[in-house]
């Protein structure tokens, strides 16, 4: 299945949507103004929905998929533990801390790849 450039910058646009809902759950559990500003619910939806989007493209290569879904788990079951105990634990401080910085990363360099290819359309 072909797909065209405005098919491949919507997939990568999508990515950084993901990864930006992803890091601003993680930001809750550090930041009491960011949890106040962005109501727990809409967060959610915007990340449901968007992985939902993902998983759906991603269907054509279940490597990616797969890794894509254990991600989002992996980072939503850990910004869960510290949301219901708090991040008192050194452990699971230094774990938010490192994904948080894989998030940051691939946030800028997908964007900055969308913004490229969208400054070529």
């Amino acid at each position: 299945m072909a797909t065209s450039a405005k098919e491949q910058i919507d997939i990568a646009a999508a990515l950084v949507r993901l990864y930006v809902f992803l890091a601003q759950y993680l930001d809750r559990c550090f930041d009491e103004a960011a949890r106040k500003s962005y109501p727990d619910s809409e967060l959610q939806g915007h990340l449901t929905e968007t992985r939902r989007q993902l998983m759906e493209i991603l269907s054509v290569n279940p490597v990616v998929k797969k890794k894509l879904g254990e991600e989002c788990d992996r980072i939503l079951a850990l910004g869960a533990s510290c949301l219901k105990s708090g991040p008192a634990d050194a452990k699971t401080r230094e774990a938010i801390q490192a994904e948080r910085a894989i998030l940051k990363n691939k946030t800028i360099a997908l964007s900055d790849l969308v913004a490229v290819f969208r400054a070529l359309e």
